[in-house]
């Protein structure tokens, strides 16, 4: 019992003492002191870690060995002359012959794919050549524009747009001939409707439409 008492009544043990900043430190010195080496202690221990998780790094290019652009060889053959082209794999038949070419009688209007003034023929079939890859069309038979006539022996059909005054601006002339000349040897009916209805991709922003409908009703008779 007395032990018992003894127990009771026995001093309480003081609190463990906290560690006291040394001398001359402020409190918030000693704080940063204990903050900073716990971050060195966790870089340390993450060492083997981010070594193993690297990534490894890309070769520098120089002279010896230059980095190779993302492009591919594409041979065209365009107005019955073949050409060797290194290009994006992205780049467009209308962009190949325009910037590659420099064949710029075919025009870049919306470059959607609504206004025709981009049309070129390959294999003879007319295409909207803004809507297809110059890859798509290695080693066919492609014709622009500048293939079809020349300035001193015209093709009956710019003959006929000529005669017909079937252009104002011009813009979407190069585009509204090739279309005219695959439209008839895709066999449309004789009405203005039907070459109206074939032509109805080309746009002319003039509204020079009767006299074009005109001049592909006068080149039919020659072609």
């Amino acid at each position: 019992m007395a032990d018992d008492f003894k127990d009771l009544t026995s001093e309480p043990k003081p609190p463990k003492e906290e560690a006291k900043p040394a001398p001359g430190l402020s409190r918030r010195s000693f704080l940063s002191s204990l903050g900073a080496a716990g971050i060195a202690s966790a870089a340390v221990a993450a060492q083997p870690l981010l070594a193993s998780t690297a990534l490894p790094e890309k070769p520098a290019c120089d002279q010896a060995a230059p980095c190779a652009p993302d492009t591919m060889p594409v041979t065209l053959k365009v107005n019955g002359e073949t050409h060797a082209l290194q290009l994006d794999p992205r780049t467009t038949l209308l962009d190949a012959l325009r910037e590659n070419l420099s064949l710029t009688g075919t025009k870049k209007g919306c470059d959607h794919g609504q206004c025709g003034a981009c049309t070129v023929h390959v294999n003879g079939r007319r295409v909207n050549s803004c809507l297809s890859f110059a890859a798509m069309h290695a080693g066919e038979e492609i014709t622009t524009i500048e293939g079809l006539g020349t300035p001193t022996h015209l093709h009956p059909m710019q003959a006929a747009f000529v005669e017909h005054d079937g252009f104002q601006c011009g813009y979407c002339t190069s585009g509204q001939i090739m279309s005219a000349v695959a439209a008839l040897k895709e066999g449309i009916g004789p009405t203005d409707d039907d070459v109206k209805h074939a032509m109805y991709g080309n746009i002319c922003r003039c509204g020079a439409y009767p006299n074009i409908v005109a001049a592909v009703q006068h080149a039919r008779r020659s072609i």
